[in-house]
């Protein structure tokens, strides 16, 4: 697995400001009282003072160096991704009429140097080295290569514009608001893959430069519910699922309860960990008055598989359908060919979250899925089946659940002996008893038969079944504490109902470890 975000530490000039460089953590302590005060202050200083595209000049800046924080020899590429894919979208524009050039102009857009050649040198040419190696009995490889961060990321959402702007469904802009598109600093690293009919047009808005204290408020409140889920939640389950999936690697044998204890713990962990990532973003562009789409609707609370996926990484979900499936044909061309669709989207979803073929097998298995869901739709169809009742949907959910946490094991193990490891110690193959049995053998699984292990488990189990988790948190806090919708309650009252959470963020970024890496800055 790639090492994550790579820091970068020294004094730096910014704005006429000196303070220490830093990661691009957004909870981490340089992040939230040093860059975020000085990025919200100058936007709204620059908007009300010099007007909206000085601020967005500004911001725009933000971003460069919120980026360039972690590794400044990469903003060349991605400042040659953004003026490459800028470029061929105004080629697009100028070849309207003339089908061979406009189509000549997408394919240079999308395959060569500005999107996937770039995505495939930097995340998969070692990949593909290495299995030449096997192949052939070589050993080369390339150790100067350093995944990007967020490169997945601006890439997809770059190639979506541009085959928008193919379909005629985009038109051009100004260089200053596709990079912002591209740019800003709330969801450039790991989302959501935003869509350009969603922020472009944002950025033209009175409103949007205009401070707002309900506005922040909202804002900054799912920016700390985001961190406490990462903290509290995320962070809090890591050591549990990483000892599992380590000794898995280092070839122990893993009985029955520590193979569903690792797995559950993971299975909860990714999703509280990027879930946060999402809110945090979310919340982070509202304070700049923007709106980033949801990227998570319960979905663990889903009943098929099919379900699962319009819930969990939406943004992902909705790219993977609109320019991977219905590219390939979709379901105009009969069930077979619509089956095939489906498993190479799925297998190239997969791909895209790294470099490994246990990630391979994940896409292939969630395709797997997929189909076998298609097929049980259409055989309940023909025999005309009435709508699933609660007995149904409780009996899809505890399938779908199963399903997917069985897949998480190929998506974290570090390789095939692994995942291989683990799904004995899930079928019993290796034993049925507590993890304590084996601490002779393995004393790092011993802690996951304490009772605080508990916690986390039962924490996470409780509150990833709610609908949008982030939203329905706020809302109960303003029912259970006033007894009002959070829409019916002053700013005053908002923001002393956050207090408790504030007050454990302020205590974690003072005391606590240092931050831990998002798991996607990994992908």
């Amino acid at each position: 697995r790639p090492s994550g975000c790579h820091r970068t530490r020294g004094l730096t000039v910014f704005a006429g400001v000196i303070w220490g460089a830093n990661d691009v953590l957004f909870h981490s302590f340089d992040f939230v009282f040093l860059f975020l005060p000085i990025a919200i202050a100058g936007f709204f200083v620059c908007a009300r003072f010099l007007g909206q595209k000085p601020a967005l000049i500004f911001l725009l800046l933000c971003s460069t160096y919120f980026y360039g924080s972690w590794n400044p020899v990469y903003l060349l590429l991605l400042y040659g991704s953004i003026i490459g894919n800028f470029l061929a979208s105004r080629v697009l524009v100028s070849a309207r009429h003339a089908g061979a050039r406009r189509r000549g102009a997408l394919f240079l857009g999308v395959f060569t140097a500005v999107n996937l050649a770039v995505l495939g040198y930097f995340k998969y040419f070692n990949f593909f080295v290495e299995n030449a190696n096997f192949v052939i009995g070589s050993s080369f490889v390339d150790e100067r290569i350093i995944l990007p961060l967020a490169i997945s990321f601006f890439t997809f959402q770059q190639i979506a514009f541009l085959v928008d702007v193919h379909r005629g469904l985009a038109k051009g802009h100004s260089v200053l608001e596709y990079a912002l598109f591209v740019s800003f600093f709330p969801q450039l690293i790991a989302g959501p893959i935003v869509h350009h009919s969603e922020i472009i047009p944002q950025l033209y808005r009175p409103a949007t430069f205009r401070f707002n204290p309900t506005q922040f408020a909202d804002g900054f409140s799912i920016f700390l519910l985001g961190m406490f889920k990462k903290i509290a939640l995320a962070d809090g389950l890591e050591s549990y699922a990483n000892e599992v999936f380590d000794a898995a690697q280092a070839g122990a044998e893993i009985s029955f309860f520590a193979a569903w204890g690792g797995t559950l713990a993971f299975s909860f962990q990714i999703y509280f960990d990027f879930s946060a990532y999402s809110d945090m973003a979310i919340g982070l562009a509202r304070i700049f008055g923007i709106q980033l789409p949801i990227n998570f609707n319960a979905p663990y609370k889903a009943a098929s598989i099919a379900e699962f996926w319009r819930r969990w990484h939406m943004t992902l979900s909705r790219f993977l359908r609109d320019y991977l499936y219905i590219a390939l044909g979709g379901n105009r061309r009969g069930e077979t060919r619509r089956h095939a669709n489906l498993m190479i989207t799925m297998v190239l979803g997969g791909l895209w979250h790294g470099a490994a073929w246990t990630f391979v097998a994940w896409g292939a298995l969630h395709g797997f899925y997929l189909i076998i869901n298609q097929v049980w739709q259409y055989g309940r169809n023909r025999l005309t089946l009435g709508e699933t009742g609660p007995i149904g949907r409780s009996i899809g959910w505890a399938m779908t659940f199963l399903a997917v946490t069985v897949a998480w094991v190929f998506f974290r193990a570090d390789s095939f002996a692994a995942a291989a490891a683990l799904i004995e110690g899930m079928v019993g193959l290796n034993g049925v008893y507590l993890p304590s049995g084996v601490i002779a053998e393995a004393p790092f699984l011993g802690h996951l038969a304490e009772p605080k292990a508990v916690v986390p488990f039962l924490a996470g189990g409780t509150l990833i079944g709610s609908m949008k988790l982030t939203i329905l948190l706020m809302v109960s806090f303003g029912i259970v504490l006033i007894g009002r919708p959070l829409d019916q309650i002053s700013l005053r009252s908002r923001l002393m109902l956050l207090m408790p959470t504030a007050a454990f963020c302020l205590q974690s970024l003072l005391y606590g470890p240092e931050p831990r890496a998002f798991l996607y800055f990994q992908f």
